[in-house]
This record gives C-alpha cells, structure tokens and sequence, in this order.
C-alpha cells in the first residue's frame, strides 16, 4: 500500500498532515471534503495489515467505536465500502492526559477528581454496554478544550461473548504495566474491575506525580503489585485529602472483589468525599516500609521467586489476550 502524504485524497478525505505515529499505526489528520469537518485517520502500518490477528482487532476496535455512542468516547465515523483498511473518527481538539503530566507531573486535587469523574462516566457507559477497555492510561485519555474527556483506542477492549484471539508481539500488546491490574499480570482476562483499577493508578499518579509502582524495571513494577500495596499517597503528598486517598486504595485493591463494583460507585464517593470513613493508614505504611529483617528477606526471596511465575502468565497473557 503506497503511504499516505499531506494534500492526497482517501476516499472522501483528504489528508492535511501526519499527528502521531505508533507501533501499529499512524493518525493523521483529514477533511471530510462532503462536509469541510476535520476528522482523525487511523491508518495500520503495512505490515500489520497483513497479520490476520491484527485484522481482527483492528475491525472489532472499529465496530466497537461506531457502536458506541457517548461524549467521554471518540466517535468512530461510519464508511461505505473503504478503498483500504482505515478508520476515520471524529476530531478532538485537546491534550493527552499523559502530555498533561509531563509539565508539571502532579495535577491539583479538584482537577484530578474532576478528570476521574469524567473516565468514571465513560466507563460505566462502556461497561453498560458490554465493553471493558482493558487498556486504560493517560496515553488513551483526551483532554478537551472544554476540560471534558474523551477515551481513546479500543484496540484492546473486550467485549462480551467476543472469541478469543493471540497475538505475539509482546511489547506492542502490553505498552506500559502502570495502570495493568494485578489479575492481568496473573494471565486472566481483564474486566470492568481491571478499568476501575487502571483509573485508580491514574487517579494516584495525577495527585502525587507518579504510578502507584514507579521503577525501570516493568517487571519488577508488575511483580510488585501482586505481593503489596502502593505507599499511601499522602506519604508522598501530605496535602491530599485523608478521604481522596481512601478512594484511591479502595480502588487499587489487589484483590478485584474489595475494589469498586462499578465506575458509578466509585464516581459517587468521587463526588461526595465527605461521607468516607478514613482508615488507619499506619499499618499499611509499616507493612510496605518497615518490615524486619526476616520479613524483608523472606519479601526479596518471594519476589525473586514469583519472577518466572510473573513471566509465565504474561506469555500465557499475551497468547490468550483478546
């Protein structure tokens, strides 16, 4: 396939210039020359066009898309009979959350739980609607002009009852293991839980500047969090409110079935803080800080441990992930 260039026609579209380029496709920006409206041009890398697996994805991320139907969702336009393998959506002017925290990296408390009601919204309409995301991270959330949200790339999401399908490219598949849920590391499939968990390690890195597992090592990052929990994000921030950070531990719950059942309930504690009932945060703080020497060792011996356990399940993540 020849490569898209500024001033070419797609169909009806023509290309004005190329805005991001990824693992496995470029976006460019277009206009619709029946209506004159600027949209988006998701277009896969050659290569990836002829991977039956990436196909699959690409067309399930373009059903889903022009399926649903909400303000917090970057609509998927939809197309008769295209010439190739494309997707044109809507166009959103903004930033990525993920620029947002790059300068500077923590954002104030009402701005972060404003920016989470709005991921809150969106998801309990996917949700709703039979869709986990599955790959939430502030590389997937635009900001708008207006301040609203909108979320980007459904192409890792599940739906229900869809067929399972593998796929190997490892690094592609995965990105970062920030926002991934304990039980994702585990090998199982994510879930509407396994959202809620992502927002809360996004909601944690917009109060306090970074992930709930900071490090350069993404398998130790993904280790960690099956074994502990992340330090209290007030131990990094005093500033943040005792409430804000209950919300955020209930959401960052190893265990899926102590988290929130559904974005609307975590939305509502969003919302009404005032009623949280603050824990002692001082045993959490003294099991992950200040363990003797035997914990600590008999700690490091366990994570030295589950680190092929950790490998194992990604590669069986990677080949059962849909």
């Amino acid at each position: 396939m020849t490569p898209l260039e500024p001033g070419c026609q797609l169909d009806h579209y023509r290309i004005e210039n190329l805005v991001a380029r990824g693992g496995m496709a470029s976006i460019f920006r277009a206009t619709d020359l029946g209506s004159g409206r600027q949209v988006a041009i998701k277009l896969p890398h050659p290569e990836m066009e002829c991977d039956p697996v990436f196909f699959d994805r690409f067309q399930r991320e373009k059903e889903i898309g022009q399926r649903l139907d909400h303000p917090g969702i970057v609509k998927v336009l939809p197309d008769e009979e295209p010439s190739r393998v494309y997707m044109a959506m809507e166009w959103v002017e903004g930033r990525l959350l993920r620029d947002m925290l790059a300068e500077p990296r923590r954002l104030p408390h009402d701005r972060a739980v404003a920016l989470a009601l709005g991921v809150c919204e969106a998801l309990e309409y996917i949700h709703t609607h039979g869709v986990n995301h599955r790959d939430l991270k502030p590389e997937n959330i635009m900001v708008s002009a207006d301040g609203g949200i909108k979320l980007l790339d459904f192409g890792l999401a599940g739906k229900a009852g869809a067929r399972r399908l593998t796929f190997g490219k490892f690094s592609r598949v995965m990105g970062t293991p920030d926002y991934i849920s304990p039980e994702q590391v585990q090998g199982k499939r994510g879930d509407a839980r396994s959202d809620i968990y992502a927002l809360g390690a996004i909601l944690y890195e917009m109060l306090t500047g970074q992930p709930p597992f900071p490090g350069s090592n993404p398998l130790a990052a993904m280790n960690l969090r099956l074994v502990k929990d992340p330090d209290p994000p007030r131990e990094i921030d005093p500033g943040i409110p005792a409430e804000l950070q209950e919300i955020v531990r209930k959401a960052l719950e190893r265990d899926p079935r102590n988290r929130y059942a559904s974005a609307r309930e975590f939305a509502r504690d969003l919302e009404h803080r005032d009623g949280i009932e603050v824990a002692d945060r001082i045993a959490i703080r003294d099991r992950g800080l200040r363990l003797d020497p035997v914990q600590k060792r008999i700690a490091v011996y366990s994570m030295l441990a589950m680190i092929p356990v950790v490998i194992f399940c990604m590669m069986l993540y990677v080949a059962g992930h849909s």
